[in-house]
């Protein structure tokens, strides 16, 4: 197997199943998600909570995502930014589904440097860069 890397998200308030499904029906795919119930503490209070949730889009690719348990350290910031870059249309469609809900920091549109960009916070709090080629 070919190494890759790819984004692990972790989600405050609970927020891990339903951001995963939204990333489901903005990219498709299958995911997979297990609880912390069914890993081993079906009693704990977090037991309905993602331990582990993992995406695999048909355009290949990878989005990993859990919610924090309680007594582990978030610190809020924005530290990462997820970046989708190509020549498929199908990236304009991504973008205008990641915006919903969320905040547009720069509208998907031609730049400077000849390619569309676009970048946007979506309603999880995820950021999101966006760039077609004009190739």
């Amino acid at each position: 197997m070919t190494s890759r890397l790819n984004p692990y998200i972790t989600f405050t308030n609970g927020d891990a199943r339903q951001a995963m499904e939204f990333y489901r029906d903005v990219f498709g795919g299958e995911l997979t998600m297990n609880t912390f119930g069914q890993t081993g503490m079906p009693d704990g209070p977090e037991s309905d909570k993602i331990m582990h949730g993992q995406l695999e889009t048909p355009s290949g690719y990878t989005i990993m995502g859990a919610d924090l348990p309680q007594g582990m350290e978030h610190t809020p910031g924005h530290s990462i930014v997820i970046c989708l870059s190509g020549d498929d249309d199908v990236l304009r469609e991504y973008f205008a589904k990641l915006k919903e809900g969320g905040h547009v920091e720069t509208e998907l549109e031609k730049q400077m440097w000849g390619d569309e960009y676009g970048s946007c916070t979506d309603r999880f709090g995820v950021q999101w860069m966006v760039n077609i080629s004009s190739s």
